[in-house]
């Protein structure tokens, strides 16, 4: 099989496969990449994928190409995995990356081929690529697409391609599609994971929905923490005693900074997008109130700053985090990189530490002060704010860091550290939704 795309989705979705057993050939026009990916290393921070990576080249079961002809000739069953960002002058998908990699594949295919779709699309790509491939096919060659959403989580990558929680495949009436997704999954459904066949619509939902879900119950949890602020209840015993309900469950109602990252702010913004094109506009008007609280906690992380320190201009913040969640170094719309730049531009001196995303982080925001370790970052900070919860940030000793410090005041922007330990060691500590 080719995967289209090596960014972090194709290039964990070519690594996994080759290590499922399949021949597999990951295919990009961006050669500085396809040549460090060539050379065993990953572009990005993924746990447990270096090793597979390096394992399955060293096997041959694994390589790289920027040869579209060489990828036409290697398979017949090729995995779509190319970026769908957020178009610059609007909320909605831009699928130009995704048009164009079929563009450049299908005229140069012979025989039948499959193209599974794996990036995240506006519900009618599909649809729309099939066409596009039926004008662009040769005689006497057929190209099916049908759709196979990921599902991966940043940090678990690498298990969720090798074990699924579920497998999805969209395809048109009379495919075959299907059949041969069974083939590639064999090992995962062997194991007894659900797999459904659906249309390609739904298949294209199906993945967009569950972001959008995602997204709306951490902002709900968030709305929350808002009235909890005002009324001195604490968020994070709401959110147990709520959990218990198995209709709503615990996961997913951590309040605090927020959600970031690559797909779920860009997500929920094409979902309405794609809707009101649709003329369902008023259908998902509720997901611009999910967006906005989102935004609503990083800005109230700065006002919360100002008023431990009557007014940040001048002091020293610390800020524990740039990655948006944790064992990740993408650092794409990251509450964390936003409050310091915030705080930052509010005339606080802010020094940066994370363990995996500094050079990113610094890419993005270079005017802020970035340290090599954690002891460093505490050094003389007057106000520590804990913005993502890296279990390193966790696991700190408040002791050991009040002795770093120069006064022990931190803010828990994800409500993870144990209050009294903090407390009983002299800290003055705050966090959203609480009364501390």
């Amino acid at each position: 099989m080719t995967v289209i795309g090596t960014g972090y989705l194709g290039a964990t979705h070519a690594a996994c496969m080759a290590e499922l057993g399949h021949e597999v050939l990951g295919v990009d026009v961006d050669e500085a990449k396809i040549e460090r990916l060539a050379a065993g290393e990953v572009p990005f921070y993924e746990p447990g994928l270096p090793e597979i990576l390096e394992q399955n080249i060293g096997s041959g079961r694994l390589g790289f190409t920027t040869d579209y002809q060489q990828a036409a000739e290697f398979a017949n069953v090729h995995f779509l995995g190319v970026g769908t960002p957020q178009k610059s002058d609007s909320y909605a998908a831009d699928t130009t990356y995704v048009f164009a990699a079929v563009e450049a594949l299908v005229p140069l295919l012979k025989g039948d081929h499959v193209i599974f779709g794996k990036s995240t699309v506006p519900v009618g790509t599909a649809e729309a690529l099939q066409k596009r491939a039926d004008e662009l096919s040769a005689e006497g060659t057929s190209v099916e697409i049908a759709w196979n959403p990921e599902f991966l989580r940043e940090g678990y990558a690498v298990h969720d391609t090798i074990t699924p929680d579920r497998i999805v495949v969209g395809q048109r009436d009379g495919s075959t599609a299907s059949e041969i997704a069974r083939e590639v999954y064999a090992t995962a459904l062997a194991a007894d994971t659900p797999f459904l066949v659906t249309d390609l619509a739904t298949a294209e939902l199906v993945k967009v929905s569950a972001n959008a879900f995602l997204a709306t119950k951490i902002s709900f949890i968030n709305a929350v923490s808002e009235v909890c602020e005002h009324t001195g209840a604490d968020v994070t015993q709401v959110a147990d005693a709520i959990g218990y309900d198995d209709r709503i469950g615990r996961k997913f109602l951590g309040a605090g900074l927020g959600f970031g990252g690559g797909c779920l702010p860009k997500d929920i913004r094409a979902f309405m997008a794609r809707a009101g094109e649709l003329g369902a506009d008023q259908a998902l008007t509720f997901l611009r109130e999910v967006d906005a609280i989102n935004m609503r906690r990083r800005t109230r992380m700065v006002e919360l700053a100002n008023e431990v320190l009557d007014g940040v201009l001048g002091h020293r913040v610390t800020v524990l985090g740039a990655a948006f969640k944790p064992n990740s170094d993408d650092v794409r719309d990251s509450p964390a990189l936003s409050v310091a730049g915030q705080l930052s531009l509010a005339g606080a001196a802010v020094r940066v530490y994370d363990p995996e995303a500094m050079e990113n982080a610094a890419k993005v925001f270079p005017t802020l002060e970035y340290t090599e370790s954690l002891d460093e970052a505490l050094d003389g900070a007057e106000l520590v704010i804990l913005a993502t919860e890296w279990a390193q940030f966790r696991n700190m000793d408040p002791e050991y860091a009040g002795g770093l410090v120069k006064d022990k005041k931190i803010i828990d922007g994800r409500n993870v550290l144990d209050v009294q330990a903090w407390h009983d060691a002299g800290w003055e500590m705050q966090a959203l939704g609480r009364n501390l």
